[in-house]
Order: C-alpha cells, then structure tokens, then sequence
C-alpha cells in the first residue's frame, strides 16, 4: 500500500467516525433539548445533514435554533466530505477491478 492509498483511508475512516460522531451529537441534544423521540431526533439530524428538510419536525426552543444553525454549518461539510469519500473509493475500486488491479484492504 502505498502512502497516498494509506492517506485516503485514514481520511475515509476520519470522515465516517466524524459522521457518526456528529449525528449522534445531533440525536443526543434534540433528544433532550426538543424532547423529540429517539427515532424522531435521528430522523430530524438526517434530514436536516442532507439538506432535504421537509419540515414537519423544526426546532421550537431559541436554544435548538441556534445549535441548528451551528449543526447545519458544521455537519453538511462533514457529510459531503464523506459522501465524496465513499463515492471515490468506490470508484478507484471500480477502476482497479476493470484494469485487473489487486484487491483493496
């Protein structure tokens, strides 16, 4: 493995514990401050990281607009970031297996 190839695994495995970590964080508060459900807080911390926003679940305390607005900034670029990650490792392993590469990992 190359050093570069070691480079975008770590980046990837950085990215999707960053992911966790940030919905997790984001489940944790609207549990808590919004008294949304368990299912309800993950649901609201997806669609609110994905940008899709459907509105049928908002922050109704000054305290969850605010952390919303910090979480919107903060997690859509952890999101994409490994969304992008995943996408070109996906691809490089396509890429590899149509050129008869070796294996990943």
């Amino acid at each position: 493995m190359k050093i570069n190839d070691s480079f975008k695994k770590n980046k990837f495995q950085f990215l999707a514990s960053a992911t966790l970590v940030i919905l997790t964080i984001g489940v944790i508060f609207y549990y808590f401050q919004e008294n949304l459900s368990l299912l309800d807080s993950l649901y609201f911390s997806v669609i609110t990281l994905t940008t899709v926003g459907y509105g049928d679940i908002s922050p109704q305390t000054e305290l969850g607009k605010a952390f919303t607005i910090v979480y919107v900034i903060v997690g859509i670029g952890i999101l994409f970031g490994f969304i992008n990650s995943f996408a070109d490792r996906s691809a490089e392993r396509r890429a590899r297996k149509k050129s008869g590469g070796e294996n990943d990992d």
